[in-house]
């Protein structure tokens, strides 16, 4: 009986995962909306469905739908079609192991941090085979770009998760928020921007979206996708701001700890996933985009080494501590 429960249980962690997989993304979407349209004064965002705007996922949604689904004539018909899901579903998978709550987690993994940030650069490959298999010199530039990005700022992203990891003394993400204090605001403050600007590069979202160049390249990887297709890719940006700030707030601001009980600390979870999210936001309507050589210089002589800073910071911490 006992093994009964604990599989219904876990599929119903799971079911509650690919719920929240499917509701938190479009809910950002709309957040993005309405504050790039008070921020920017964009009257357009506002108007769909008459009270501040509500029913613009709405159209957006029919928008996409209708479109014409086109396949260029020289594109490789099978990458150029798979593209779009390799883009977005290593973010539901993500999302799998990441711990909304005591308990309240997909699979709680031994190396469960080790595990998203492998499965995270799965994601940006689904980019890369739309730019490489779109039989476009746009694309394929995008492509290229997005490999460079990648490369660049995987390192400190993942520098930047191995100095939480060594202070919690696991890679369980479970323990890390159970590990977590109040204090490590400070003692890992560096490493929690480095990763949220590593992040943002990963996702190439602005400044970050040398890729996407619309004023050089077009639209980058996604130049020949229209319809369907083209929403799975800006649905699997989205989802990756998800589970970007759902892993800040785990790694860096105590998860499921808030000044009331755990009993409720997946609302102080997604409380923390939204504020950071809104930061993403923020940041995308405040700077400008980088030139290409701007992102290289920041990612290796800034990024790399704050984060190595923080390794040792980290390194000489734990040997006081212990």
């Amino acid at each position: 009986m006992s093994e009964t429960l604990e599989t219904v249980l876990r599929l119903a962690g799971v079911l509650v995962v690919i719920a929240a997989f499917l509701v938190l993304p479009l809910l950002v979407g709309q957040v993005e909306h309405k504050t790039m349209a008070h921020m920017q004064s964009r009257v357009g965002p506002m108007y769909a469905g008459m009270f501040h705007g509500w029913a613009q996922l709405v159209a957006d949604g029919v928008k996409f739908v209708q479109k014409e689904d086109v396949v260029p004539a020289a594109a490789d018909r099978t990458v150029f079609k798979l593209a779009p899901a390799i883009a977005l579903l290593p973010y539901l998978v993500a999302m799998l192991v990441v711990p909304l709550g005591p308990g309240l987690v997909g699979q709680d993994l031994d190396v469960g941090l080790f595990f998203v940030l492998a499965v995270m650069g799965v994601g940006v490959i689904g980019t890369l085979m739309g730019g490489w298999s779109s039989a476009n010199k746009f694309s394929l530039l995008g492509g290229i770009r997005v490999a460079a990005q990648l490369m660049a700022y995987e390192l400190p992203f993942v520098l930047a998760g191995a100095s939480v990891a060594m202070a919690a003394g696991t890679l369980s993400l479970t323990g890390i928020v159970e590990a977590w204090h109040p204090w490590w605001l400070l003692w890992q403050g560096l490493a929690l921007v480095v990763f949220f600007v590593a992040g943002l590069a990963e996702l190439q979202r602005p400044p970050f979206d040398m890729p996407v160049a619309d004023a050089e390249i077009v639209f980058g990887p996604y130049t020949e996708y229209g319809g369907l297709r083209f929403a799975l890719f800006i649905l699997a940006e989205y989802a990756g701001i998800v589970v970007l700030s759902v892993l800040t707030a785990v790694l860096f601001l105590g998860g499921w700890h808030g000044p009331a009980s755990d009993t409720i600390g997946w609302v102080w979870t997604l409380v923390k996933t939204f504020a950071v999210a809104f930061m993403v936001i923020w940041v995308r309507v405040a700077y400008p985009r980088m030139r290409e050589d701007q992102l290289q210089r920041i990612a290796w002589q800034g990024l790399v080494p704050l984060a190595l800073l923080q390794l040792a910071v980290t390194a000489v911490g734990v040997v006081v501590t212990a």
